[in-house]
């Protein structure tokens, strides 16, 4: 979030007297001072942001306007098209949620059944990396089908395409936009059989492994494992599992 989410910049000026017109050495001083000044009462808001948002999640989410406006400002913009979607209003499951998860659920079952974890817990991994398959990564024209947001590195031999991605850096986790080579895919059962090859050849993925229905274990384990750098990542994505848990158990 920018800081001029949080913040109306001050415009008036600080009037001097004629006998105490300040230099402009002391005017560039005081100029530092407020800034900086400015900068810290920001990176602690953030923070106290970013918690609330943490622990709104945690507690399995709900409706969104029990959050300040900037929390909602934040659940909605650190979410790839708020990948918490109509769940938010009441707990249901949308309809363009539903056909998401109908469109991958051979492959989530597939999947989960390699990494020894329930379909769910794939599916939404699935869905928090690509906005519900609403926003895909392309090359050109082309849907990449990389639906897990997987970068390309050194010794990856397959098609690739260039993206601009969101990064979190530093103990605040400042958003940074940036851009990264990802792996492309010629359709969707080859991008979930390289996701779950990922992650059981990186021994750094092994605790989110054999997990079961534990969904707060496999983002843990995810998270842990470096697959993202959102401090949130884990809290997003296990509330988000424990969701599509609950609608296939009322099923």
């Amino acid at each position: 979030m920018r800081q001029a989410d949080f913040f109306t910049p001050n415009t008036r000026a600080i009037a001097a007297t004629q006998a105490t017109a300040a230099t402009p050495g002391v005017q560039s001083n005081m100029r530092t001072i407020g800034a900086t000044a400015q900068t810290a009462s920001f990176s602690a808001t953030f923070q106290q942001v970013q918690g609330e948002v943490a622990r709104f999640i945690e507690q399995g989410g709900g409706s969104a306007s029990s959050l300040s406006p900037q929390g909602q400002a934040y659940l909605n913009s650190s979410a790839p098209a708020n990948v918490l979607g109509s769940i938010n209003q009441g707990g249901e499951i949308g309809e363009v949620q539903q056909q998401f998860l109908a469109s991958i659920k051979p492959w989530t079952e597939e999947t989960g059944a390699r990494l020894g974890v329930a379909p769910e817990l794939v599916a939404a991994h699935a869905a928090l990396e690509s906005g519900w398959g609403r926003h895909p990564l392309r090359q050109g024209t082309a849907d990449t089908h990389n639906l897990f947001g997987i970068k390309a590195g050194a010794k990856w031999q397959g098609e690739v395409t260039d993206a601009m991605t969101t990064e979190y850096a530093g103990d605040s986790g400042t958003a940074l936009k940036k851009t990264e080579r990802f792996r492309s895919y010629p359709d969707q059962a080859s991008a979930f059989r390289d996701y779950a090859q990922v992650l059981l050849d990186n021994p750094r993925y092994r605790a989110a492994l054999n997990t079961g229905a534990d969904a707060s274990a496999f983002a843990q384990g995810l998270a842990r494992g470096g697959y993202a750098t959102d401090p949130n990542y884990a809290a997003k994505l296990s509330q988000l599992a424990a969701r599509l848990q609950r609608t296939a158990a009322a099923d």
